[in-house]
């Protein structure tokens, strides 16, 4: 290997570590063909994850609602799974649902889970998985 690729091999790996480290929007198809998005925070756990979509377009256009209604608290609905485990929902302004949380063991995890979402959903970076 040259000077030339393991400067380069260097800067990639350097990057990839960098998006591990923020908190981002991952945008990728599902098996089902659908594309879908999930809210990753700096500790690499995902906070939130949406429904699927038919088009790229519907995907990126619900990260964008994701970052407009994150901050604010009157858009999540608390709830209890069947199995009695609370999570919660984040909707529009027309009260779609745009992101599901993971089940958690208290109402007090919830809680630190919406306060994520909310911190950095706004402002998450977009990275586009590869299919």
């Amino acid at each position: 290997m040259d000077f030339d690729n393991s400067f380069e091999l260097c800067q990639t790996i350097q990057i990839s570590w960098r998006l591990k480290m923020t908190s981002r929007y991952e945008l990728f198809t599902g098996r089902n063909n659908q594309y879908y998005f999930r809210l990753v925070a700096p500790n690499n756990e995902i906070i939130l994850q949406s429904e699927g979509y038919v088009s790229v377009q519907g995907a990126e256009n619900g990260i964008a609602s994701c970052r407009l209604n994150s901050p604010y608290d009157a858009n999540y609905q608390r709830l209890i799974s069947t199995a009695n485990q609370p999570y919660f929902t984040l909707k529009a302004a027309n009260w779609q649902v745009i992101g599901v949380s993971q089940m958690y063991s208290s109402n007090q995890a919830m809680e630190v889970g919406i306060s994520a979402v909310k911190r950095y959903g706004p402002g998450a970076i977009l990275v586009r998985q590869a299919s």
